[in-house]
């Protein structure tokens, strides 16, 4: 469906033709203006009108209607296809999902295509709107400011993903015997999942700004390099927070599997402690329980006490020692 379509003349929004093939014409007219159509999970019937009018490559229109593209930026001959990533964080449930928002810019023109819900464009038109010196740059100031918004938000959700790894470490490093351990690996893993689907947006998205922030694109406004070149220095910090949160994953995950190596050791020397404790008093047991007729002390009138005493003494000894050296 079509959300928005407006013609902007010297960066101010103008009243034009309902109909956007006639806007179109009106905006090439007159030279310095341009049309912006904002696209909200359109069917390809709906796409077919806008293909045919604004002359879009058929394999740009293609990636727009089936979505599940990377991160990318192409350049046909009648205009430039820009794909980025928009990122939703959920507080409620700590989870991370992707959003799809392609942009096409070519002669006094911009499409957005968005797919999904993540990633409404109404603020950026509006925040456009009121600073009509940078609108007045024509379509290369629509595709820096949505870029620019989407790597804002990227930094937004890298400091909540921070926030939930502290939190992680803190339930990680706990005090043993504090929390189950097989809950604390899924989460872990879970936590990690998120951070790769977190990565799959950012890292691609660099070549593109890269791109961008240098010279010779078509249809991107020399004057805009400055612009582009401040996004790709975000980008770069949010990559660099992915890549950090994820080697401290890794590593909370090796901690994790060496704290539960090191309890399951000390379950160890604590079995094999009460095992030798139990020995004694039953290798003495069995000794006694053989029943010879000429074993010694079997007709002593003390010999039961002393046995009982003897077994005594020697669990106690073997409870102290294990204690001293801290098996039990």
């Amino acid at each position: 469906m079509i959300v928005d379509c407006a013609i902007y003349q010297d960066g101010r929004r103008t009243d034009g033709p309902a109909d956007f093939s006639d806007a179109l014409d009106e905006a090439r007219k007159s030279g310095d203006a341009f049309l912006w159509i904002g696209l909200h999970e359109p069917t390809e019937r709906e796409f077919d009108l806008v293909r045919h009018e604004f002359g879009l490559h058929p394999l740009a229109i293609e990636d727009a209607l089936r979505a599940h593209q990377r991160p990318k930026l192409e350049v046909y001959d009648d205009s430039l296809f820009a794909v980025l990533k928009p990122v939703v964080y959920e507080s409620s449930s700590d989870t991370v999902s992707t959003d799809e928002l392609m942009v096409f810019i070519g002669d006094s023109f911009v499409v957005t295509v968005r797919h999904g819900d993540g990633a409404p464009l109404a603020d950026v038109r509006s925040r456009l709107e009121a600073d009509p010196q940078i609108l007045a740059h024509g379509p290369t100031a629509v595709l820096y400011a949505i870029s620019d918004a989407v790597v804002d938000h990227y930094i937004d959700v890298a400091g909540e993903l921070q926030v939930d790894l502290e939190e992680l470490e803190t339930e990680v490093f706990a005090p043993s015997g504090s929390g189950d351990s097989s809950n604390t690996a899924a989460s872990i893993y879970t936590f990690k999942r998120q951070v790769l689907e977190f990565r799959r947006a950012t890292g691609p998205l660099t070549a593109p700004m890269t791109r961008l922030a240098g010279a010779g694109v078509p249809f991107v406004h020399q004057e805009a390099q400055p612009f582009f070149r401040d996004v790709a220095d975000h980008l770069t910090r949010v990559n660099e927070q992915v890549e950090g949160l994820d080697r401290l994953l890794s590593d909370i995950l090796s901690a994790h599997l060496a704290q539960m190596g090191v309890r399951q050791n000390d379950d160890m020397r604590k079995i094999s402690a009460w095992a030798a404790m139990a020995a004694v008093p039953t290798m003495v047991a069995g000794i006694y329980g053989m029943n010879f007729d000429h074993m010694p002390e079997l007709h002593w009138a003390w010999t039961y006490p002393a046995v009982i005493l003897f077994m005594t003494l020697a669990v106690v000894g073997l409870h102290r020692q294990f204690k001293r050296r801290g098996w039990l």
